[in-house]
């Protein structure tokens, strides 16, 4: 069961869900706003998972200062501050994916490892956000699947998309893709075969610009990996955070994983 806090970091006050006891493991959400899956769940019997609701989303007021990603990152490294930890494993899923990654060429050293879910840091042919009657088709492989998904609001959608082109930058961000090239944190980046937003081939570029990087591909996922294939995506990332360098996919490969 996860408890619903709360923290005042950098002049936000910041919500967030936690669960678990072990190694702290932090999560950033995709633009669609903060949501819970079952990876989340087993993920938590093994670790502290603490899911962040990023400052402008939900029910949050309208985030009016942030102006760059880079701000944003701050922003939530004061969080992690504020609830008392130096060192963590990270994990972004899509637009959080590209947020985590900020924070981690600003901290490296804060991170033991760095996960990042269907990442939207490097982009090709970028596709326009989905919307909201279209979210549950392109999110999941299987829709029919999904049992907690929430509608969001119009003026909470219409707050965080704001939100997302405010500060979201170019499709390719080159002094970001320069700080990637010296990251030296373990670094995991999963795609699923299905994903639409962020096709799997995307996984090739972080592979050869990160120095310490490992690239899975997870069958019949789409964008939202932890709620297709939560069994599968828990293991990967327990994996990953528990061996680093000697996870089972070796660098410069790409598993399928069944």
């Amino acid at each position: 069961m996860f408890a619903e806090r709360s923290i005042r970091a950098d002049g936000f006050d910041i919500r967030y869900l936690e669960a678990g006891d072990g190694p702290p493991l932090v999560c950033f959400h995709g633009a669609g706003g903060l949501r819970l899956s079952r990876g989340h769940e087993l993920l938590a019997t093994s670790h502290r998972v603490i899911a962040f609701e990023t400052p402008g989303f939900g029910e949050a007021p309208v985030n009016e200062r942030t102006a760059s990603m880079r701000e944003l990152a701050r922003t939530m490294l004061a969080a992690v501050d504020a609830i008392g930890l130096t060192r963590l494993n990270l994990w972004g899923t899509s637009f959080g994916g590209k947020l985590a990654l900020t924070l981690a060429v600003q901290a490296p050293d804060r991170l033991e490892a760095l996960v990042l879910a269907s990442p939207a840091a490097i982009l090709v042919n970028p596709q326009p956000l989905p919307r909201p009657e279209e979210m549950a088709s392109i999110l999941f492989a299987h829709p029919e699947r999904q049992t907690t998904t929430v509608p969001v609001p119009p003026e909470v959608d219409a707050k965080q998309r704001a939100l997302v082109h405010r500060v979201f930058g170019p499709p390719r961000d080159p002094g970001l893709e320069d700080a990637m090239r010296t990251l030296k944190v373990p670094t995991l980046v999963l795609f699923g075969t299905e994903d639409r937003l962020t096709p799997p081939e995307l996984g090739r570029i972080y592979r050869d610009i990160l120095p310490n990087c490992q690239f899975t591909i997870v069958y019949d996922a789409a964008h939202a990996i932890d709620a297709d294939r939560p069994e599968a995506f828990a293991a990967i990332v327990a994996d990953f955070i528990e061996h680093h360098e000697e996870f089972v996919v070796r660098r410069q490969s790409g598993l399928l994983y069944p």
